[in-house]
Formats: structure tokens, C-alpha cells, sequence
């Protein structure tokens, strides 16, 4: 039995990440990503001047602004508090030192751009944990960097179009990508696992994509995928490949499931919950 409410919802538009913390749900905009959830601090990109800012989501205070020479950002990472990874129309991908206190920025260095791709990097996802960066791009394929050694690994190859979505399994380490209507499970080494084709219409574009973190052998984990078609899809593993069932709702950004609870943030700020009882 799957029970449908609406949670939250922004008065500033599309829905860009959903955190779940000890006590509290954290939403945020389009564009914005937690960097310190001990300090309320999240990071924002997107500005029209290629600037990029930190603030404060309690208080919605923005806490210090800073300019980007490498180009239109389109997607970052933040896979700890004193790091956060941009990367957008030069395709290089470029990853940053920082350091946030309660009120303000006192530092933002580059530490290494990494140079790989030959197109627009359109999604990052990164793994402290995995030590690991997952880089998509317009050029259809995929970069795996080291995150501590700030090195490359290897290149997922065999998309048919543009990058939409990435995610990590941080218990396993496994890589979901996402292109078009298709997306593609890797282990962390870059070895293919398989590939669905999770369309049923002419919009089925990918947008979001997140995964359970159960054990590695629980035949319950699986990929939640919101498509363009306003579609959530999950995607059960299984030894054959992925098999679909589908969820019916209105256009969603971005989603993030949560034991027994999928949460879904559509592009009018709403933020919905499915409860399997």
C-alpha cells in the first residue's frame, strides 16, 4: 500500500536537493546543495554573473559571494564541509577548498581543475566515503576521478546523448548514470552491469535519480528515477537486469528515498511523500 501527502513546499521554485537529517527534513531551491549541515550552510550557483554564493537555510541569510573564472557553472558537489566540486560550460571540472564558519566565508581556494571531457559537464555526484567523483558530460560519457588524490580513473563510455543524472551507492560503491530515457548501473571500477530503457512515451528524459542504501545483498534496494514525463519510476534489481513498475504523479526535479519513505521535489517547489505500509 503506497499513501501519497504533500510534505513541504518552496515559495521559490523547483525543488534541488532533499537531505534527511536526524531531526528534520532539509529542502532546498534549484541550485543550492547542503555544504555544513552542523551550520545550516548551504552553497548556490546558477547567478547570471557566473558567481557563486554561501548562506544560511535557517535564516536565509546569504553569508558571502564569490566570482567563478571557469565559465557558466551547471552542476556542483559537495562531499564534505570544506569541499565542494563545480563544473559547467568549459568542461573542466574544478574542485575547491573551503572554509565556512557561522557568519561567514573565510576562504575559498581552487586546490585542482581536472581536465578530461570535451563538452559541457552537465552533473557531478561525489563520494567522501568512496573517495570517489562521478563527472557527466555532453560528450556522452562519463569521468571517474579519485577525490582524494584528485586523479583520473577511468571513462564510462556508451551513452547515446548528453548526461542528465548521477548517483553513488554509498554502501557499495555502485554508479547509476543516467541519458535520455536510459540509465546505467557501474560498479566503481567502471565495469557496465547492466542497462535499461525505462521510456513508456515520447518524454521520458531522465532528470533525477537517487537510490536505496541498504546491505548489498537485499533483494529490496532499488532506483527511483523522475522523468520529464512526470513519471517517478522504480527500478528493481534483479538477476536478469531492471525490471519497472511505475508511480503516476505530477513533473518532478529531484527525489531521494529514505527506508520505507520516497520523497519527490517537483519543479513548483512541492515536496511529496510515499509511504510503503
Amino acid at each position: 500500500l503506497l499513501i501519497l501527502s504533500l510534505a513541504t513546499e518552496l515559495a521559490g521554485g523547483p525543488v534541488g536537493q532533499i537531505i534527511c537529517l536526524e531531526k528534520e527534513v532539509v529542502v532546498l531551491e534549484k541550485n543550492q546543495l547542503v555544504l555544513s549541515p552542523s551550520l545550516s550552510c548551504f552553497f548556490s550557483w546558477g547567478f547570471p554573473d557566473n558567481s557563486c554564493a554561501f548562506g544560511n537555510y535557517a535564516t536565509g541569510k546569504v553569508l558571502s559571494e564569490r566570482l567563478c573564472d571557469w565559465g557558466e557553472t551547471y552542476c556542483a558537489a559537495c562531499p564534505n564541509p570544506t569541499t565542494v566540486i563545480t563544473a559547467g560550460s568549459s568542461a573542466v571540472v574544478c574542485v575547491w577548498d573551503v572554509a565556512v564558519s557561522k557568519d561567514k566565508l573565510s576562504r575559498m581556494k581552487l586546490r585542482q581543475p581536472l581536465y578530461g571531457h570535451t563538452d559541457a559537464v552537465t552533473c557531478l555526484a561525489a563520494s567522501e566515503v568512496h573517495s570517489l567523483i562521478v563527472s557527466g558530460s555532453r560528450d556522452l560519457t562519463c569521468i571517474l576521478w579519485d577525490l582524494e588524490e584528485l586523479s583520473y580513473i577511468t571513462q564510462l563510455a556508451g551513452h547515446t546523448t548528453s548526461i542528465s543524472a548521477l548517483a553513488i551507492n554509498e554502501k557499495t560503491g555502485e554508479i547509476v548514470s543516467c541519458a535520455g530515457p536510459s540509465m546505467y548501473l557501474w560498479t566503481m571500477k567502471g565495469q557496465l552491469l547492466t542497462c535499461a530503457d525505462t521510456s513508456c512515451g515520447p518524454q521520458a528524459d531522465i532528470l533525477c535519480v537517487g537510490l536505496t542504501q541498504r546491505h548489498e545483498w537485499d533483494a529490496r534496494n532499488v532506483i527511483v528515477t523522475g522523468c520529464a514525463d512526470g513519471v517517478v519510476r522504480v527500478s528493481f534489481l534483479c538477476a536478469r537486469g531492471v525490471s519497472c513498475s511505475f508511480l503516476f504523479c505530477s513533473l518532478y526535479s529531484i527525489l531521494l528515498w529514505s527506508h520505507a519513505t520516497l520523497l519527490v521535489g517537483d519543479a513548483w517547489g512541492r515536496v511529496f511523500t510515499w509511504t510503503c505500509e
